[in-house]
């Protein structure tokens, strides 16, 4: 959705956004901001955990209860529940079932389980993201909300292919709402690795650069068994590691089919109308 003034978009009935970007950069701020302007807010990672592996969480949950005999005689006689508590501000559950691999005793998962797990994120986060056209009709016809601001995970950019406009996730997203870049800086990355180390967000990875970065990380630490890494140390590698080799793809996908914004520019917003203002920016700029 390529606009040819920012007039004729500031002029619309309707706004649907898609924010796209690294994980921590300010789309979920961005996303509960807008929702007090009466902005119909859309979590991929939200969706993906509840519709499409919430069964799969609520059953890890369960799994590890079952351990302990005095949970586990109480699940069994149906004494008590257990359940996911996942919000578009706390992914945890999410983030706790996609695991890391590395070393059971330090809390990782074997490789292969960890693949599966992905495996199942992959397909989950191509359907949420294909839902989006659904839930903007959604949130007009049961929800009167006229502008919506769909929020996506820091991974929207693995499975899709940013340089074709016939991708079915690229074809939905584009059909149905401006496609937004959170462009940050070097500062930025070096602050979202931080942030990640202290609080993990939900991690995806292509299988080939998965096996790769698994491969490297091991020489890198002389490790030569998969049960000998440690998880958290993989994971805020790992984090690194995508952050670098995401960035370029991210700027692809804007130069495609949408805009950028840059991190610290959208951290003064303040509401929707200098949002608004924001993107009808950017669009001049690409005219440009």
């Amino acid at each position: 959705m390529l606009f040819s003034t920012p007039e004729e978009f500031l002029n619309a009935p309707r706004h649907a956004v898609t924010v796209f970007g690294m994980a921590g950069v300010g789309k979920t701020r961005l996303a509960s901001l807008l929702r007090r302007d009466h902005w119909f807010h859309y979590s991929a990672d939200y969706r993906i955990g509840t519709r499409y592996m919430g069964e799969f969480i609520v059953d890890n949950f369960k799994a590890e209860a079952m351990k302990v005999p005095f949970l586990r005689d109480l699940l069994r006689s149906d004494s008590i529940k257990i359940e996911s508590n996942i919000t578009f501000a706390n992914l945890d559950p999410l983030s706790t079932y996609l695991g890391r691999p590395g070393n059971e005793k330090l809390g990782g998962l074997p490789l292969a389980e960890y693949q599966r797990r992905q495996e199942q994120h992959r397909v989950a986060e191509i359907e949420a993201l294909k839902d989006v056209p659904y839930f903007i009709e959604r949130a007009e016809k049961l929800y009167g909300y006229n502008n919506f601001i769909g929020d996506t995970g820091g991974s929207l950019i693995e499975v899709i292919d940013h340089d074709n406009p016939d991708d079915p996730v690229v074809k939905a997203l584009t059909d149905s709402t401006l496609l937004l870049y959170i462009r940050g800086t070097e500062k930025d990355a070096a602050e979202l690795v931080r942030r990640f180390k202290a609080s993990p967000k939900p991690m995806y990875y292509q299988p080939h650069f998965l096996l790769q970065k698994w491969a490297e990380f091991k020489q890198i630490n002389g490790v030569t068994e998969d049960s000998e890494v440690d998880p958290d140390a993989f994971g805020a590698w790992g984090f690194e590691a995508l952050l670098t080799d995401r960035l370029p793809r991210y700027q692809k996908l804007a130069d495609n089919f949408g805009y950028v914004v840059e991190a610290a520019d959208l951290a003064t917003v303040r509401d929707g109308d200098e949002f608004l203002d924001l993107v009808a920016g950017a669009i001049g700029k690409r005219m440009r």
